[in-house]
């Protein structure tokens, strides 16, 4: 089965997407094998990482701002290319284990839907394997 979920994105941010990634994987009753969370979009993105200080999200973002800045020389009309290339330095999505039912992540990790180029009502898939 595959569980599609919508979401609300400001300008940028990474959004906490973990409790619903909990719930496919249960809604599908897999027990024990992997999860697919997938975003099908070209300027948002799929990552783990740290849920527990507010500040590792702002420090990816500033990272991400600073090693992929607007440019000037980019030739896209639509003027986003700095979200396209955060968004492929991020992926597209993650394989998690899934064992008793429930996704394998560490004590402070958690799944991020990661928005480069909003506001925007974005789309993500989980898919239990």
């Amino acid at each position: 089965m595959l569980c599609e979920y919508t979401l609300q994105t400001g300008r940028q941010g990474f959004y906490n997407v973990t409790v619903r990634v909990c719930e496919a994987v249960e809604a599908c009753g897999v027990t024990d094998g992997a999860c697919l969370v997938y975003c099908p979009h070209t300027t948002a993105g799929i990552t783990v990482n740290e849920n527990s200080d507010p500040d590792v999200v702002s420090d990816m973002l500033l990272g991400l701002e600073r090693a992929y800045p607007d440019r000037p020389e980019f030739r896209h009309a639509e003027g986003n290319s700095a979200a396209h290339l955060r968004a492929s330095a991020v992926g597209s999505g993650v394989l998690l284990p899934v064992e008793n039912g429930r996704p394998v992540l560490g004590v402070w990790q958690a799944v991020y839907f990661c928005e480069f180029d909003g506001p925007r009502t974005r789309r993500f898939y989980v898919k239990p394997l």
